[in-house]
């Protein structure tokens, strides 16, 4: 695994490109708004679908399967960055959040 760097909610840039690597239930009753969706186990085969020279802040519910997945992708040579706390710690400093389910943004 690659070294990558981790980065506080309030830390990662408006308009950046957020990468939710959780299960798709998870992402259907909430996810940072404007966030890319691809759960961790389709990384390898949908690596093409990311920018390598665009930073991709990579998300998941508490900051371990987005770390690995930020040590997968900057062995690929892609600048990640592991959000710490996940989306638990996007809801909870209010940041921006939607869900594809028509209720109110949850993280659990």
């Amino acid at each position: 695994m690659s070294e990558f760097e981790t980065v506080e909610v309030n830390e990662v840039p408006a308009g950046a490109e957020v990468l939710d690597v959780r299960e798709d239930y998870e992402w259907n009753e909430g996810h940072a708004a404007g966030a890319r969706h691809i759960p961790m186990s389709e990384i390898p085969l949908r690596l093409g679908e990311l920018d390598p020279d665009e930073d991709t802040y990579v998300i998941c519910r508490t900051g371990g399967r987005s770390a690995q997945v930020a040590a997968f992708l900057v062995g690929q040579g892609y600048t990640a960055f592991n959000v710490a706390g996940g989306s638990g710690a996007w809801l909870e400093a209010g940041l921006p959040m939607e869900s594809e389910n028509g209720q109110e943004p949850t993280v659990r």
